[in-house]
């Protein structure tokens, strides 16, 4: 769940976690519209939206009950 920023109260599925940045890609949350050009793999090209990577100090995790906790920790290795 998100607690700051524009994307604030909305809730997602964690994709991706950048420690060394401390950030975190959250699907459907901070949403850019990138710019691509025709190409093989996308012959139309065109604006693609895609989630941007958000502080993790913005971010709670729900947790069993449905409810955010601020016990969870990322625990870096």
């Amino acid at each position: 769940m998100v607690i700051a920023g524009d994307s604030k109260g909305k809730q997602g599925r964690v994709l991706e976690v950048q420690i060394e940045k401390e950030r975190a890609i959250v699907e459907g949350v901070n949403l850019i519209s990138k710019h691509t050009k025709p190409n093989a793999k996308s012959p139309q090209g065109g604006i693609v939206k895609r989630e941007a990577p958000i502080h993790v100090s913005n971010l709670m995790l729900i947790d069993a009950s449905g409810k955010p906790s601020r016990k969870a920790k990322i625990i870096k290795k």
